[in-house]
């Protein structure tokens, strides 16, 4: 039986697929490269198994999922396919809503009508909103502030009612802000176009493709002026998915829980830039520009139910991070292109 992983070849899938493997678990994956690269499954394919089984194709496209289900023998599925720019969002709302939402939904029903129960979800921090305490649990109040992230609070809310009709075993993930690469340096971040999460731009401008990082606001009510969130390892992350598999045949079997994955610790814009430059060994050059619609001015995690519920902790922390992150780029200068 294998473990199905949709969006399998972008930045947090792609870790997800190397860290099953080492777990042991036999991995399908399929993704239609709109936000990522056939190289990553190059990649990935060097790290676990030339013959590891990967499917190019859209979990909207029924007919294409419902392919991989009859070809496979699937128990268990890890949905990460999703559009996922916040500041893109706001422009494309309808967009998001019919890619993210429909995938959802997709995925859900085929699980449903091939026998399929268990299911972990890619959440996101996104759904508290902006939280007025931190650091947020489980039990904070939930909302939005921007279309990406009230797809995934709708997501979540599909997937309860769901799990209530259907009896699939559900853990919806809510993760902060991944960052970092394998240590190997051969998998890490490689977005299409500019990208729209900091680190990547962070390490563009090290290496050179981007001319100065852009820090959307430095006027917000925290130390430094600038937006704080929590940066959490891609591995770490990576190895939450896992261990969130291994509870649904544990102690979370036939529930739908939802479960922070974050360090706990806050950093500012201006301490990951800071952070970067060390790793890096040289200056960074940033501009500290306008706000930017649907951003939280701070939010951490409370990961204690990660530890209780999963056995999880993150390992690594910022310094490891910028490390590990700089050594891909600096190795990839141009991602999977070169």
């Amino acid at each position: 039986m294998a473990v199905l992983v949709t969006g399998g070849a972008g930045y947090i899938g792609s870790h997800a697929a190397v860290a099953l493997h080492e777990a042991g678990r036999e991995v399908v994956l399929i993704d239609n490269f709109i936000n990522s690269s056939p190289l990553a499954v190059d990649a990935i394919r060097a790290l676990t198994t030339p013959d590891l089984v990967f499917v190019e194709g859209d979990v909207c496209d029924r007919a294409q999922l419902d392919a991989v289900f009859e070809m496979h023998d699937i128990d268990e599925v890890i949905h990460f396919a999703a559009h996922k720019a916040v500041s893109q969002s706001t422009s494309a709302p309808l967009e998001y809503y019919r890619n993210n939402l429909g995938a959802t939904i997709g995925v859900a029903e085929a699980m449903i009508e091939h026998g399929v129960r268990k299911l972990v979800f890619s959440s996101s921090c996104t759904v508290y909103g902006q939280p007025d305490v931190i650091p947020v649990t489980e039990h904070s109040p939930t909302g939005a502030e921007s279309p990406y992230g009230w797809t995934k609070y709708m997501s979540e809310q599909i997937l309860r009612d769901a799990a209530e009709a259907a009896d699939l075993d559900v853990v919806l993930l809510r993760y902060f802000n991944p960052a970092g690469a394998h240590e190997g340096g051969t998998l890490g971040e490689d977005p299409n176009g500019v990208p729209n999460n900091l680190v990547p731009v962070v390490m563009q401008v090290a290496v050179g493709r981007l001319e100065k990082i852009e820090v959307f606001g430095g006027d917000y009510g925290t130390h430094d002026g600038t937006c704080i969130r929590d940066y959490i390892h891609v591995v770490d992350l990576a190895d939450g998915h896992v261990a969130a598999l291994d509870a649904l045949d544990g102690q979370l079997r036939g529930t739908c829980t939802a479960v922070n994955l974050g360090t706990g610790t806050g950093s500012s814009v201006l301490e990951v830039i800071a952070a970067a430059e060390v790793a890096v060994g040289e200056p960074i050059a940033y501009e500290i520009v306008d706000r930017r619609p649907g951003d939280v001015e701070q939010i951490y995690a409370d990961p204690a139910r990660a530890a209780a519920l999963l056995g999880w902790r993150s390992q690594r922390d910022l310094a490891a991070m910028m490390g590990d992150h700089w050594n891909w780029q600096s190795r990839n200068p141009h991602g999977f292109t070169e």
